[in-house]
């Protein structure tokens, strides 16, 4: 029975965004119906937190429908958008342990044809690495910084660089960092002005919120050309 699955069909007028299917804590019978729905309506999907289990249990009709990649745990039932133009966002990586983060956070902005530069292991115990990147970083008008343990990076670069800046704190660390407690409190009471703050690990909300920013600077632009 599909009683239990409503897709949300308006979402990409509405919003902009298709409907994104988290898919942990679903059975693989819950995602495959979804998939299902989707390819009778002709519905892209991204799918996100779907585990290589999940996946390697689907039929195999959906496995072939989908782009899946393990390490960000995302996958794209559908096309993903053309690529459009030079990037715009940078997602800059403490540490390899958070690149489950950051790589969430870049696939989704590759579904929505969003380009972006990954930068990767430039955390603050090697304060180096991240200088030597700091003017690459620095074209970027948004950049997602993903951080686990202290989380200090998001402030250092902020301090640093002047567009804008979207933490995302992970559940990376031992003992005290309480399984990214610490990282989220590290980077809510920083001192630099104007660091947007995502939950814990959630690199698909950073990328949403760093296309929004994308564009309203687009719309901005093109504003006066209408006009004229």
């Amino acid at each position: 029975m599909d009683q239990d699955i409503t897709l949300d069909l308006q979402r990409a007028a509405r919003l902009g965004f298709d409907e994104a299917i988290y898919c942990s804590g679903k059975t693989v019978g819950h995602i495959s119906r979804i998939l299902d729905q989707a390819q009778d309506k002709a519905l892209p999907l991204l799918l996100t937190r779907l585990h290589q289990t999940q996946f390697t249990e689907l039929p195999e009709h959906h496995r072939r429908a989908i782009d899946f990649e393990p390490v960000s745990r995302t996958g794209f039932f559908g096309a993903p958008r053309p690529l459009q133009g030079e990037p715009r966002i940078a997602v800059v990586t403490a540490g390899t342990s958070d690149v489950f983060v950051s790589r969430e956070a870049a696939r989704t902005l590759r579904y929505y044809g969003m380009p972006n530069v990954e930068i990767t292991d430039v955390g603050v115990a090697g304060l180096w690495r991240l200088l030597a990147r700091l003017d690459e970083i620095r074209h970027m008008p948004v950049v997602i910084v993903v951080a686990g343990m202290d989380a200090a990076l998001p402030t250092v670069l902020g301090g640093l660089y002047p567009g804008a800046l979207i933490a995302v704190p992970t559940s990376v660390g031992y003992g005290v960092a309480s399984g990214g407690q610490a990282a989220l409190h590290s980077m809510l009471s920083s001192c630099v002005p104007g660091v947007a703050v995502m939950n814990i690990d959630n690199g698909y909300g950073a990328a949403c919120a760093a296309l929004r920013i994308v564009r309203a600077f687009s719309q901005q632009a093109e504003a006066p050309k209408k006009s004229s």
